[in-house]
């Protein structure tokens, strides 16, 4: 049996070689670098490093926001999906424009943008204090600027899926009596499950690696608002380079257990998908 199937388009071998040249360059390399450095620091010492309470703290913040802002986009860049590809209105195009500003505003500046709207003397942030509430320098802070980083990745990986849903399809269901929740519930949202996952893993990982719009709006107080990654520049800042790669490490591994997980669950879908 062949290891390899073969394509009637030519060029596997150099395309092939090729991808694994600059995913080794880009990828596989630098992972492999930091692996290397934890295994030469050693189990031990690693431990020793990410079982402090400041660390666990950091992880811990890190990884909850950033799932919770990457679930939040998932349902409101969903619907920025659906609207901007069902429904045709004066400023579309500005709207849909707007969506792709994350991509291109670097993140040192959507975090200034973010701080200078939502600190108590900001536009925003003084109306939330009229009524109790302070977002920057919190944790609903560091939730905002995810919020803000990720939703792109959901709506941009989800609107092309529904733009090619026919809609003959929610009309025959509507025809043979299905209400519309149920036609949204067990027609639509089935098919946009696997575009969905992606988005939303994609949002995650951002969510999870995000340093420089978190910074200005965080307020970086240990064990409240410090990131993560903060941590490791720290500890960068500080030539502490194996205490960095054993933080390092510690994410790596929630990171990939975590998108493990939702690749699962997004092959499981799509074999659901299959046999319906």
């Amino acid at each position: 049996m062949a290891l390899v199937r073969k394509s009637p388009m030519p060029g596997l071998g150099i395309s092939l070689g090729i991808t694994v040249f600059l995913l080794s360059l880009v990828v596989l390399i630098p992972i492999g670098a930091l692996i290397l450095r934890g295994v030469m620091f050693g189990p031990a010492e690693i431990w020793q490093v990410v079982n402090r309470e400041r660390v666990w703290a950091a992880l811990l913040l890190s990884f909850r926001l950033a799932f919770l802002a990457a679930a939040f986009n998932l349902v409101f860049g969903g619907i920025l999906a659906w609207v901007l590809a069902r429904y045709r209105f004066p400023g579309r195009r500005i709207l849909d424009a707007a969506v792709d500003l994350p991509f291109a505003l670097p993140t040192a500046v959507a975090g200034i943008a973010l701080t200078a709207l939502y600190a108590p003397n900001g536009v925003f942030g003084s109306l939330a204090k009229e009524i109790g509430w302070k977002i920057a320098y919190t944790q609903w802070g560091i939730f905002l600027a995810l919020v803000f980083v990720g939703l792109p990745f959901v709506t941009r990986t989800v609107q092309p899926v529904i733009e090619e849903i026919e809609r003959e399809v929610e009309e025959a269901s509507a025809t043979l009596g299905a209400s519309r929740f149920y036609t949204l519930r067990r027609v639509v949202l089935p098919m946009l499950a696997p575009a969905a996952l992606t988005g939303f893993a994609l949002a995650l990982a951002r969510a999870v690696g995000e340093y420089g719009s978190v910074i200005f709006i965080a307020g970086n107080i240990p064990l409240r608002t410090e990131i993560a990654p903060l941590l490791i520049v720290i500890q960068l800042e500080e030539f502490n380079y194996d205490a960095a790669a054993a933080i390092g490490l510690a994410m790596l591994v929630i990171s990939f257990a975590l998108l493990l997980a939702i690749n699962l669950i997004q092959i499981w879908s799509r074999r659901r998908i299959g046999h319906v």
